[in-house]
């Protein structure tokens, strides 16, 4: 996740190039086994254009962000541009983020030494002369140090001096092996209690806080002071706005900073940002009802952190979200629930792989982060009452997107015996999939513009009749990560494969965008709809948007300025 740059870590070649980041110039270069690059000074407001070395890189799979040497003894600063990994294009480094348009760019300079630090290395120490926030960017300072780049063995196994230390003989390392002892010279993350084993990737994986000035004093001298196998809880606070509304501690964080629970909440308390897994998962039934400490779920119980084989297995391992082996399939659910085994449709009232998969619907795509949809770690099932009031979107109408909120609520009701469920004439009439898509919250938009371009959702929704339209009428959608989460989606629409609209670089080629998606589809020809589905999603019979319905679905939007913690 953190590595030096250098011309073989790096995803792009920096010789010679040029990018436009917001309408200026990022010049790219290479001296040597250098990296330099040449950019207006975000820490000035003149703008200067400077040149510096490119020293760090963060990002390996999703995006890779580049960090440049300020002269101020370690601190760092960040290139205007993020290079996206599926595209192999520049965007500005604030279209990364789901920001308001409004915001602006500002500085990053010390970022990492302060946030990144934590998380993308082993046993960072940030030392920063002052609190990260507490002056301008151009007079800070950092002596910021790790001991290793990147997530590396000490960090989910604890110090390893003593361990290296006592099995310099190789007679106690292999008795200890053949009579399989435990190690006391080293933390074994499978030997640890299932709670605190989680706790292990908790550290980076959830939602946390110092406990006030003191603690991140301590932690800015000194790194983390957990340690694997501790307990989480006494080094940092897990929040649990759901579980814990009135802590103390929770209302302190909130008189300072008043957004931390709604920029990374929904307003239920289920996490939906990414990143955040061990959040989610402790609140699952899962993890909290079960009585046998051996089936109780945690991290482990579908990922690994360790991966065997050739080079091609660990590339799947990786690309897989590191889950160990099967368990991308229901194996992951059925090692616990083996009742289902035998007759899964009986269960799932669905026949297919997408309907009978145990995550579609207990783990639906409803957290967001760079640039895409990710599974809730929070194991729960359909409601609509929850959508209503939460305004999340269910499993069936991330699926089903060409149904409406009233057709979920008489499903659940009549095939799964749910309690019935009101809805409005709107929810009633119109998909749920369209009316998030036009005038849901920034994130709503983000996961349903995602979804529309979800393989499988497009196969149970009918979808390649009417979604592009609805994807070109997002185009210039006020948020640069939801025109880019839309753009790449409508590559997923027949007939526009080859498109590659840039409109991550601002709305006015958003619109351009829209508008040329709009001729292209209105000048090929679809086959008819039926009447019932077309009106669902503002398209007449003949697959053409209905302009004036969208727009008037647009009047709607939430407007209210959304900055998800990713």
């Amino acid at each position: 996740m953190t590595q030096v740059a250098t011309p073989g870590s790096v995803s792009v070649s920096f010789a010679g190039s040029v990018r436009d980041i917001h309408g200026r110039p990022m010049d790219l270069s290479q001296r040597g086994d250098e990296l330099w690059a040449t950019f207006d000074d975000p820490d000035t407001r003149e703008h200067a254009r400077i040149a510096r070395q490119v020293v760090l890189t963060t990002g390996s799979h999703q995006q890779q962000q580049f960090w440049y040497a300020t002269g101020r003894n370690r601190l760092l600063g960040k290139l205007p541009g993020v290079f996206l990994m599926d595209s192999r294009t520049w965007v500005p480094r604030q279209a990364v983020f789901l920001r308001p348009p409004d915001l602006s760019d500002g500085s990053d300079s010390g970022a990492w030494n302060a946030i990144c630090i934590s998380c993308h290395t082993t046993s960072g120490r940030p030392q920063l002369d002052v609190p990260f926030g507490a002056r301008p960017a151009l007079s800070l300072n950092a002596d910021s140090q790790v001991a290793e780049f990147g997530i590396a063995c000490e960090a989910c196994h604890g110090p390893g001096a003593a361990h290296v230390a006592a099995n310099h003989n190789p007679v106690r390392r292999y008795a200890w092996r053949f009579f399989e002892r435990p190690d006391a010279t080293i933390v074994n993350p499978s030997r640890v209690p299932t709670a605190r084993r989680s706790q292990i990737c908790g550290q980076c994986h959830s939602i946390w806080e110092f406990y006030g000035v003191d603690g991140e004093r301590r932690a800015n001298v000194r790194s983390s002071w957990y340690r694997p196998g501790g307990e989480l809880g006494q080094s940092v606070y897990i929040a649990r706005p759901s579980a814990d509304p009135n802590s103390p501690i929770l209302k302190e964080i909130l008189a300072d900073d008043p957004r931390f629970v709604e920029d990374s909440f929904w307003s239920d308390g289920m996490v939906r940002v990414s990143g955040r897994e061990y959040s989610s998962m402790i609140e699952s039934p899962c993890f909290r009802r079960a009585s046998d400490e051996t089936r109780r779920l945690d991290c482990t119980s579908c990922h690994s952190m360790h991966a065997d084989g050739e080079s091609d297995q660990l590339a799947r391992w990786a690309d897989s979200h590191q889950l160990a082996p099967e368990r991308d399939t229901n194996e992951a659910c059925l090692q616990c629930h083996g009742g289902f085994r035998k007759d899964l449709e009986s269960h799932t009232k669905h026949r297919g792989a997408a309907g009978n998969s145990c995550y579609n619907c207990h783990m639906p795509y409803t957290t967001y982060g760079l640039l895409r949809a990710l599974r809730s770690h929070q194991v729960s099932s359909p409601s609509v009452a929850t959508t209503l009031k939460t305004g999340r979107p269910n499993a069936c109408n991330l699926c089903h997107l060409d149904k409406s909120l009233r057709w979920t609520a008489d499903q659940l009701h009549s095939v799964f015996g749910m309690s019935e469920t009101e809805t409005t004439q709107l929810d009633g009439n119109v998909s749920a999939a369209v009316s998030w898509l036009l005038r849901g919250d920034a994130g709503q938009r983000a996961l349903l513009a995602w979804a529309l371009g979800w393989p499988p959702a497009r196969v149970a929704s009918r979808g390649d009749q009417w979604i592009a339209p609805l994807l070109a009428s997002t185009l210039d959608d006020p948020y640069d990560a939801v025109r880019q989460i839309a753009a790449r989606s409508l590559q997923h629409q027949p007939g526009f494969e080859d498109s590659r609209y840039d409109v991550a670089m601002n709305r006015t080629l958003g619109r351009e965008a829209m508008a040329d998606a709009l001729a292209r589809w209105g000048s090929s020809t679809h086959a008819p709809l039926d009447s019932a589905l077309a009106n669902s999603v503002f398209v007449d019979k003949r697959g053409q948007p209905r302009s004036d319905d969208i727009e008037r679905l647009k009047q709607l939007r939430d407007t209210r300025p959304l900055a998800l913690r990713e």
